[in-house]
């Protein structure tokens, strides 16, 4: 079955829910409920026969060097989302070769697909970050790295950093011999220097990490899976059976994961631990932009996929800021959260609540956030996927979304 059926089917139940006003009793959306998990094993089931379930052991990379010409310093890691694969990202990946052929080498990940990405963000993230090392070791003239992901690789993408974050020790001489102590010459550049440590990834300087619709606070809150149409009865559901369609995954997403009684994973990957630096790693890029679509995501919600509240969402109309990127509608610079200048109401002394939580562990950094919408697209019903291009033919709208992504990219 087609996947773009298995959508349309699942969005149909939910407009029928709402647009019609069903008489729904919790019997019925019960039904209802399983209907889209029906739909859901449907679509992972077409996905595993096309695009199989297990890791290549050949990492491929994607450059446009050859023998006369040396290999590109610029590593750019492309990571697919959920019941994804490598070919997700087949179309950024030729338009970063097309407008960056001298700087870049692009490396599509392939060791998370299909199947495999219901086996959790730790995982997942585990097996990137040793995909990258065997890239790493292969172009031994590799500068410096960038991640690009979509929806769940963005996730993995901040685990793999984390188990790849390590400092590089540099010598710089700390004084002149004008200044010191020693004889001779060779006597000072021998003992008159300061170990420097810069933070690297994978032993490559840090640039860019950048997601796509990717849902960095979970998907538990209020409309965070948006097809659920804000139902409580559907989302408390959700939040109860996804371990049992995507396995792990779904635990971790809803935040419903109590491993050796530790926190949910999502919550501890705002901070370091003491083997993960996840936000060590996450700071020491140069960017970190969070593209997220502003309405027809029906997978990924825009407060989770932009790091924000709902309070903090553009509340203006959405408009076109550059006629050269039509489904661009809002863009704003990198903020830190000061949570010293912040006052929260706790009733009754209660905690923050993990979105709450999240938000505030990861604004510490700087983040570009990056609105699109497709609302007047007619693929404006698959942004989760067009945002990305998955499929170029239907979804080439979001191209526009790929070209401001490389026009902006650091090199």
């Amino acid at each position: 079955m087609n996947s773009f059926l298995v959508w349309a089917l699942s969005f149909a139940i939910i407009i029928a829910i709402v647009r019609f006003n069903f008489n729904l009793t919790p019997s019925s959306l019960l039904l209802f409920g399983s209907l889209l998990i029906a739909f859901w094993i449907i679509k992972m089931k077409f996905h595993h026969r096309r695009f199989g379930g297990s890791c290549l052991n050949n990492p491929k990379v994607e450059d446009n060097s050859d023998a006369n010409n040396p290999i590109p310093p610029h590593l750019v890691i492309m990571v697919n989302g959920i019941v994804g694969s490598s070919h997700d990202w087949r179309y950024g990946a030729e338009q970063f070769l097309k407008r960056l052929p001298d700087k870049v080498i692009v490396h599509r990940s392939e060791c998370n697909s299909s199947k495999l990405t219901f086996d959790g963000v730790d995982t997942m993230g585990e097996r990137l970050a040793e995909e990258v090392l065997s890239i790493v070791r292969c172009w031994p003239g590799l500068q410096k790295i960038s991640f690009v992901a979509h929806s769940l690789g963005g996730l993995v993408a901040r685990y793999a950093i984390a188990r790849l974050f390590d400092y590089s020790k540099t010598l710089e001489a700390g004084v002149t011999c004008r200044n010191c102590d020693c004889k001779e010459e060779a006597e000072c550049t021998k003992n008159c220097t300061e170990q420097h440590y810069e933070a690297r990834i994978a032993g490559l300087e840090p640039m860019n990490f950048i997601t796509f619709a990717t849902p960095h606070l979970g998907s538990r809150g209020h409309r965070q899976l948006p097809f659920l149409c804000g139902i409580p009865f559907l989302e408390r559901r959700a939040s109860q059976t996804a371990h049992l369609i995507v396995g792990r995954t779904g635990k971790h997403l809803f935040l419903m994961d109590n491993d050796d009684g530790k926190p949910p994973l999502l919550l501890r990957m705002i901070e370091d631990s003491d083997d993960l630096k996840f936000m060590s790693a996450l700071c020491v890029f140069k960017r970190r932009v969070a593209y997220a679509n502003a309405n027809f995501d029906h997978m990924v919600g825009w407060r989770t996929s932009s790091i924000r509240r709902q309070h903090e969402l553009p509340k203006s109309n959405l408009l076109v800021i550059d006629e050269k990127y039509p489904h661009i509608v809002h863009a704003e610079g990198g903020t830190v959260d000061d949570i010293s200048n912040k006052v929260y109401v706790n009733v009754g002394g209660q905690k923050i609540d993990m979105e709450e939580e999240m938000i505030r562990g990861l604004t510490q950094v700087h983040w570009e956030r990056v609105d699109v919408s497709f609302q007047k697209s007619k693929q404006r019903y698959t942004a989760h996927s067009t945002i990305q291009v998955k499929t170029y033919w239907l979804h080439s709208d979001g191209s526009d979304v790929i070209f401001h992504m490389i026009d902006n990219f650091l090199i």
